[in-house]
């Protein structure tokens, strides 16, 4: 085992031995070779990166989590009370806005490490999102950007809803709230989880740190921010979440000589568009049987030195790439002479193959994020018409936050060393262990809800009773639990996944699954509201209606039980598969010498050991 430091850059060869028994042991380690300060200077392993600059980014994560979930976890009230946007529509809304919000992830992912750097993509939409929250807090305090008083649940009065520049003002300002955040959000996890390496031990203690660092702005938000929204009114409440991202950013800048930064590599689409142009272009040639004819030159994505290597072994998934990487005329003309869209690498095509791996445990989280949806928005109508003892509705969501305030801090200390000596994983159990867990959970949530709301329908029609809100508080509470192990386990997965030059992209696909979440939560009440009124005889569907006693939520929640253990069953399948992957015959070891980890093959390392014999070449991984 050869053992690296946190910041050590390149090691091009070792000598061992003496004269006339000499052996080189050869390592390239291409994901921590461009490391700079803020003024674009080589860094200092003694002055930048590790937690000293990462305790920075997790007080922007925490301030920021602040402002966006005090506005997130309360607009639906703001929406329907003062708006006067229907119930349906309300929920929309906000999930809308919030999936916009991640959505956005893709493009600070992508800005940041083609162009701009994680750092300035950061500190750029950071004021972005900050004069989006201003917009709103001026709205909601000039009376006359907004509609005129009016009961929306009383049905004597007939409200007009925001239309004309009211909802202009009303939309602009969240739709900047939602590009600020959503291009910081996965910059803020990569430019932290840059500070270290891809195999430090820390690095999976920083994820599990920025989770407390989320749960504890999100804590905050739902009982403090949110209590002021309630009482003081939402002009102080938006007014309060532009001051915690004006500290937010503070923090940012507070630690910027500290950073230890990834320079941009240029537009991160283009090898990937090169390898299927080159498949393409190469369609009807057959893949070969050994990896002869293949071009194994170095090149990775955004490498700009031929002293990079390709760490990844070929595998037979997504043989059609393969012919991206065929020379043409069995290999005799030099691969240089070809042009890179007609000429891939090996390595090029892996990484390629790799991405496309990620997508179906991707696709499998979003029925983990449309359950999110409904805790956001229905739950909180919910408890709206229960007996709240004074406690907003949506400082519920603070429950499951006060159990992860202690949870992550005893599962970071407690569990993951004794799982780590039964599993010898640096994180305790696997990243793809971690989110199946979590999905498994979930459901439970689901049921939790159908079965309260049930109850409470029930009460309200038949006895005239009025539950306590805190019957709603198990799903909540199951949910916050799943929610620890799906959210951190997919953010360490997709970033050890992550290729050199795309830790920021990545990083952005799992947020791209609360996205899409949020938008199957808006797309579901609209087809379950079309087709149950098309069945009923009376009036309406499950969710037409604004007061929840002449809805039927429960059968709603019934249903995403139903949709979230299928999709459990669903991501055993793909987790199964992204973690087989077979390899060529022995050939392509002595050609490449190298090994692909099922889950952690971007970081691993090429190590050369030769004394003139072929059996002599052996893989190790840098610890």
């Amino acid at each position: 085992m050869v053992e690296i430091g946190d910041h050590i850059e390149e090691i091009k060869s070792i000598s061992l031995g003496s004269s006339g028994n000499h052996r080189t042991i050869s390592v390239s380690i291409p994901t921590e070779d461009l490391c700079v300060d803020w003024r674009g200077r080589p860094c200092n392993p003694y002055k930048h990166g590790g937690m000293k600059a990462a305790i920075f980014v997790l007080g922007l994560q925490a301030f920021e989590m602040m402002a966006i979930a005090a506005v997130g976890n309360n607009l639906i009230t703001y929406v329907f009370n003062e708006m006067h946007f229907s119930l349906s529509k309300s929920a929309n809304i906000v999930t809308n806005f919030v999936g916009t919000v991640f959505l956005l992830s893709l493009l600070g992912g992508f800005l940041s490490d083609s162009y701009l750097g994680s750092f300035w993509t950061m500190l750029i939409f950071g004021f972005v999102e900050l004069s989006g929250f201003i917009l709103l807090t001026v709205q909601a305090h000039v009376s006359e950007l907004k509609p005129s008083y009016c009961n929306m649940t009383s049905n004597e009065d007939k409200c007009q809803e925001a239309d004309g520049y009211k909802a202009l003002i009303l939309f602009l300002g969240l739709y900047l709230v939602a590009m600020g955040s959503g291009c910081l959000k996965p910059n803020i996890i990569s430019h932290g989880a840059d500070q270290f390496r891809k195999q430090s031990k820390k690095l999976s203690s920083y994820f599990n740190a920025a989770y407390f660092a989320f749960c504890t702005g999100e804590l905050v938000a739902l009982t403090l921010l949110v209590w002021v929204q309630t009482h003081s009114g939402m002009d102080v409440g938006f007014g309060v979440s532009a001051a915690a991202m004006a500290m937010g950013l503070f923090c940012l800048l507070s630690g910027i000589s500290l950073y230890s930064n990834k320079q941009p590599r240029g537009s991160i689409f283009t090898p990937i568009t090169q390898v299927f142009v080159a498949a393409f272009s190469k369609r009807k040639q057959i893949c070969p049987s050994t990896t002869e004819m293949l071009n194994v030159q170095n090149h990775l994505f955004g490498a700009t030195s031929t002293n990079v290597s390709s760490n990844l072994l070929h595998t037979d998934k997504f043989r059609f790439l393969d012919k991206a990487c065929i020379k043409s005329e069995n290999g005799s003309n030099s691969s240089s002479s070809e042009s890179p869209w007609k000429l891939c690498s090996v390595g090029q095509v892996e990484q390629v193959k790799i991405i496309l791996s990620v997508l179906p445990i991707f696709a499998c989280t979003i029925i983990f994020n449309t359950i999110l949806a409904q805790l956001q928005t229905f739950s909180v109508q919910q408890g709206s018409s229960m007996k709240t003892h004074n406690i907003p509705p949506a400082s519920l969501q603070a429950i499951p936050y006060i159990l992860l305030i202690f949870m992550v801090p005893l599962y970071e200390m407690a569990f993951v060393p004794v799982a780590r000596r039964i599993t010898g994983q640096d994180s305790g159990i696997s990243p793809l262990q971690r989110v199946g867990i979590g999905l498994f959970i979930a459901t439970f949530s689901m049921v939790a809800a159908a079965l309260v709301e049930t109850k409470r329908r029930n009460s309200s029609l038949h006895s005239s009773h009025t539950l306590s809100i805190f019957w709603i508080a198990p799903q909540f509470l199951i949910f916050g639990l799943s929610e620890m192990f799906t959210a951190v386990g997919l953010i360490e997965f997709f970033y050890m996944q992550s290729l050199e030059g795309m830790q920021s992209f990545l990083t952005a696909m799992t947020y791209c699954s609360y996205s899409f979440g949020f938008y199957l939560s808006s797309v579901l009440v609209s087809v379950v509201n079309r087709v149950t009124s098309s069945l009923s005889i009376s009036k309406g569907g499950w969710l037409s209606h604004n007061d929840l006693n002449n809805d039927r939520l429960d059968l709603f929640y019934w249903l995403l039980a139903a949709l979230s253990l299928i999709n459990f069953f669903n991501y055993l399948f793909w987790s199964n598969w992204f973690s087989y992957n077979p390899t060529t015959s022995s050939s392509a070891t002595n050609n490449n010498h190298n090994l692909l980890d099922s889950e952690s093959s971007s970081h691993v390392v090429r190590v050369d050991v030769n004394n003139g014999r072929d059996d002599d070449h052996r893989a190790n991984r840098v610890t």
